[in-house]
């Protein structure tokens, strides 16, 4: 694939010439709220400025912004009053618009032991939620241990994120468990055993809200500053924000137009010509007499598709040396949205990965909504193999991608599983690989697997093959089968 990795830097700078500078559905975004502004009054629920034009009036701040607000102790030991507290979190509250919650701590190695759960209330009708579990097991989606991007030193703990729609009220608790107390409160009998005093919560905590922006806030806001590769202080100049846009559509040359919202679909005739162009010269003889296995090139909407604001992330691209397996992975969001706010959801992910857990850009490569529709993750080229974060361990040689939901107890729909097929099928056809075979991938460490351990995998694995954890779900994870067998089919085998 040695063809296609460097084939679109050289229109990288003519690219930023041809694109504009704002893409029709970026969000503006706001840097984090100083102390000053976040202590300004919030609005009460119900009050007119719920329209996004109304919306910049009233809070010009809040289109793609951040509010990061410190938790608080809700109980202490009365025996040990300076003992750390085993509760924390805020008292319900009006604060301005957010559509997506996640709770972020100091120390990315350390886990929360627990439970946490929000309440939020609607914008416009100050309706307020029932008590909503956020999901606090994360730590497995990250970059691999002892790789740039996890010891830039801006990497915190968080949990997943929790998507709540548009609200402007909100009440946190977060409550200290040990395992077995976990395990008791879910059915075994109270008052015969003597269980572990409650482990104490990870320093730091804090509640991220997340407002996406509208579809239409493009030049609204304040501009983000693209960070450098390596941090602010790497010594490599950060790009301008229309020479970010330019490179995030460049590195899809190949495939659309500059500046395209979306790359459209082919068909396996066209997408067979398209692996041969991807790959000039790095062929052998045999494999160009052999039958390309390539799946039809599914339609993905592009990161200008969904309204990336290129300023947030950290300029330039990583890459690995191939695609041997794909991750399937669910977001642990919650089900609650309608894909018309998929754009806006994948913003608000791409925020949280990048302003509150300090990634240099969103973990997955590929996202994929409810209703079947493919997007482009982490930037770099949806062909090439981008070094991504998702799966602790196994980022390496591999791709993730993540079905936007949660998948424990509700069963995904049928066009989720269909565009992973779809999607897999094209990619992995790209490098020559069976959906239904076995591959080999190297351990970078993980809970399940050691460092330098080769271990067997499905070509199409759930994440919980590479880590100790309940990701992609029960329910994802039991239609992966499936995925592999029309995958196969598509690839033409």
């Amino acid at each position: 694939m040695r063809g296609f990795l460097a084939s679109s830097i050289g229109v990288t700078c003519a690219a930023a010439l041809a694109l504009p500078l704002t893409p029709p559905a970026l969000a503006a975004t706001a840097r984090p709220v100083p102390a000053a502004e976040a202590a300004r009054p919030a609005p009460h629920a119900g009050t007119p400025a719920t329209t996004p034009a109304a919306r910049r009036a009233a809070e010009p701040s809040a289109a793609g912004s951040t509010q990061s607000l410190p938790l608080q102790p809700l109980t202490r030991d009365r025996a040990t009053p300076s003992a750390p507290a085993t509760e924390q979190g805020l008292s319900r509250r009006a604060v301005r618009h957010f559509s997506l919650v996640g709770v972020v701590w100091d120390d990315p190695d350390a886990e929360l032991h627990g439970r946490v759960q929000v309440r939020t209330r609607t914008a416009g009708t100050g309706t307020w939620s029932g008590w909503q579990d956020v999901e606090t097991h994360n730590a497995d989606h990250a970059a691999d241990r002892d790789t740039p991007e996890r010891t830039s030193g801006r990497v915190r703990g968080a949990t997943a994120p929790l998507w709540v729609g548009d609200s402007d009220g909100v009440e946190l608790r977060v409550r200290s468990e040990s395992d077995d107390s976990a395990a008791d409160s879910t059915g075994h009998a109270s008052g015969t055993r003597n269980l572990p005093a409650a482990p104490p919560l990870p320093s730091g905590l804090r509640l991220e809200l997340v407002d996406p922006g509208e579809d239409d806030d493009a030049s609204s806001g304040d501009e983000e500053e693209p960070r450098a590769a390596g941090g602010a202080n790497a010594g490599t100049p950060a790009l301008t924000e229309t020479s970010a846009v330019a490179e995030a559509s460049a590195a899809n040359a190949d495939l659309a137009p500059l500046g395209a919202t979306e790359i459209a679909a082919l068909n396996r005739a066209e997408s067979e010509q398209e692996y041969l162009a991807l790959n000039p010269g790095a062929l052998t003889e045999r494999q160009l007499r052999a039958k390309p296995y390539v799946g039809p090139r599914p339609g993905i909407v592009t990161r200008r598709g969904w309204g990336a604001n290129e300023g947030l992330r950290e300029s330039g691209f990583r890459y690995t040396k191939k695609v041997k397996a794909a991750f399937v992975h669910h977001t642990a969001s919650g089900n609650n949205y309608s894909c018309s706010q998929v754009p806006s959801l994948i913003r608000s992910i791409y925020r949280y990965h990048v302003k509150s857990m300090g990634w240099r850009d969103i973990g997955y490569n590929f996202l994929i909504d409810k209703c079947g529709k493919i997007y482009e993750g982490r930037a770099g080229g949806v062909a090439k193999p981008v070094l991504g974060a998702h799966t602790l361990g196994f980022n390496s040689n591999s791709m993730g991608i993540a079905v936007l939901g949660s998948y424990g107890a509700t069963k995904p729909s049928n066009s989720a599983v269909k565009a992973v097929a779809r999607l897999t099928a094209w990619k992995l056809g790209l490098y020559r690989v069976n959906p239904k075979g076995k591959t080999t991938l190297k351990s970078a460490g993980s809970n399940l697997h050691r460092k330098g351990k080769k271990v067997r995998l499905n070509v199409i694995s759930g994440h919980r093959d590479g880590f100790k954890t309940e990701c992609p779900g029960r329910k994802l994870y039991g239609k992966l089968g499936s995925a592999r067998s029309k995958a196969a089919r598509y690839q033409g085998r």
